[in-house]
């Protein structure tokens, strides 16, 4: 019985790369990937997941309106498997389609992604993918100071933390970091008394 599944972690935790390796494993058992990337990641090129460590694919580019599960209905009988990189920029109408695509093709949709912004705020795909998908899972990775990472730490060009601005910006290490709350907290705390 296929399921939905949400593999999620913080900037920095190997996400496309488990996406990209769990892609290639599908594909060495002669199993057939339709790997897609929201239109809104445009960080590595119109059509490429790419990871940190270098591993890299095509992908098919969904927009935010496109219904996904049309989009299926027109490869159906050539997927086995759809593996989903930066799901937390799907709608949660999207992320409703990925779960049909389950329930009535008997098809698994692996999702990879963020939980939340760097306001510590859910994204919407990621949400709806925390309150239906069948299988939840942290792919973890650490702060600076030995602690299990949660928080996505958007960064200005000094370093500062900002906590403030629009939910989506595009980047990686020249934007932000990981960090486990404590230390988001009292790096916040710092820079808060600093400033009076």
């Amino acid at each position: 019985m296929a399921k939905l599944y949400f593999k999620y972690g913080v900037m920095g935790s190997s996400k496309t790369a488990q996406a990209l390796i769990t892609k290639f494993n599908y594909e060495e058992r002669g199993m057939r990937v339709w790997l897609i990337k929201p239109k809104t990641d445009d960080r590595d090129g119109d059509n490429l997941v790419k990871s940190r460590i270098g591993l890299s694919c095509p992908a098919y580019i969904l927009p935010l309106n496109e219904n996904v599960y049309d989009s299926f209905l027109e490869l159906s009988d050539q997927v086995d498997v759809v593996i989903v990189d930066e799901c937390q920029f799907l709608s949660e109408d999207q992320i409703d389609q990925l779960a049909e695509i389950v329930i009535f093709h008997d098809i698994p949709v692996l999702c990879f992604g963020l939980r939340t912004d760097f306001r510590t705020k859910m994204f919407p795909g990621s949400m709806r993918l925390l309150e239906i998908a069948d299988s939840i899972t942290e792919i973890k990775t650490i702060c600076s100071c030995g602690k299990k990472a949660t928080v996505n730490v958007r960064l200005d060009q000094n370093g500062i933390i900002l906590t403030e601005g629009e939910q989506v910006l595009i980047g990686g290490n020249d934007k932000y970091t990981a960090m486990c709350y404590q230390c988001f907290t009292i790096k916040k705390r710092e820079q808060r008394e600093k400033k009076m």
